[in-house]
């Protein structure tokens, strides 16, 4: 009896073992590209390729995570988004940039800041991570925004945070609008519906003719964000933030999204509605996580490839 109690404990000890190193060495370094079709386009539109990425959590030495970044160019993507938390390390603003560039420098990109692009990572109690999301930080923010906002600027990304713009795609029409990040309490719905109110009037008649397309972008899933986003008029809603809960319990899936979004829609494509619009919803599981807890599980690192087609 004590001897199968002994076999059973180094078995139990080692199957834990491997846990820890799977979820700590090995799947957080299995970058991985889903891909969906959405039939958003009118009749007859060319598809649309658009490449979402967020949380990279990049710190400096992480090498094959920026050539793994620095590959998706060869994707040819019509349309980049970013959904916040690239920062994950205070002296990471030039090994993203540089990770960033090959995408930036042939695709237009629109993308709004996360909180971990504002402040610096620090150690935190994973448990209450489970427990209750955390909110806006007490502390000042550390990093240098606006130079990571210059930074992206200077390689062609339009700012979405609480902002709008236009853009034309193989001749589709869209209209991009964002939210700052809810998670720290930066996001202003009045200041991205007067950015929109502000947007150019289409003199063109024959590129007005078709209804743009209406994208909306913002960090953290919360549902009120969702909720202003659909009001807006978002057909697309892309998010990131929840890291697709990192953790995740095979048979059971996330078991935190670290905002109000429920669990079940913390990872991949589902649809956002209310009682008279609805929505797709992308949130990104991202490619990173914070260098204070590096470690994934059942909940590969990703980036979406969203290609957008005409009903049929």
């Amino acid at each position: 009896m004590m001897r199968a109690s002994r076999t059973a404990a180094v078995a139990l000890g080692a199957a834990a073992a491997g846990v820890a190193v799977w979820s700590t060495v090995i799947e957080r370094r299995l970058f991985t590209l889903r891909r969906h079709t959405l039939p958003l386009l009118a009749a007859g539109a060319e598809p649309l390729r658009v490449l979402h990425l967020s949380d990279l959590h990049l710190a400096p030495w992480q090498a094959n995570k920026i050539d793994w970044v620095r590959s998706l160019a060869e994707l040819r993507p019509d349309l980049v988004v970013f959904t916040g938390d690239l920062m994950g390390h205070r002296e990471a603003r030039f090994a993203l940039l540089h990770a960033l560039r090959p995408l930036l420098e042939r695709t237009p990109t629109v993308y709004v800041h996360g909180s971990n692009d504002y402040y610096g990572p620090i150690l935190k109690n994973p448990v209450k991570y489970l427990l209750e999301p955390s909110r806006k930080s007490t502390r000042t923010p550390d990093l240098d925004t606006e130079a990571l906002s210059r930074g992206l600027a200077d390689l062609g990304a339009v700012s979405l945070n609480n902002a709008a713009t236009r853009l034309t795609l193989r001749d589709t029409p869209l209209e991009l609008f964002g939210l700052g990040d809810p998670h720290i309490r930066y996001d202003d719905p009045a200041a991205m519906r007067a950015a929109r109110a502000a947007l150019p009037t289409e003199e063109d008649a024959a590129a007005s003719a078709a209804a743009p397309l209406q994208l909306g972008v913002v960090h953290a899933p919360y549902q009120a964000a969702l909720g202003e986003l659909l009001d807006a008029g978002a057909e697309l809603i892309l998010a990131g933030h929840t890291h697709g809960g990192q953790v995740r319990v095979p048979g059971v899936g996330a078991l935190t999204a670290n905002c109000d979004l429920p669990t079940a829609q913390a990872r991949g494509l589902s649809v956002w509605y209310d009682a008279e619009r609805a929505a797709f919803l992308n949130v990104s599981a991202g490619l990173g996580n914070s260098i204070y807890a590096p470690v994934r599980f059942a909940c590969r690192p990703e980036a979406s490839l969203l290609t957008l087609e005409a009903a049929r």
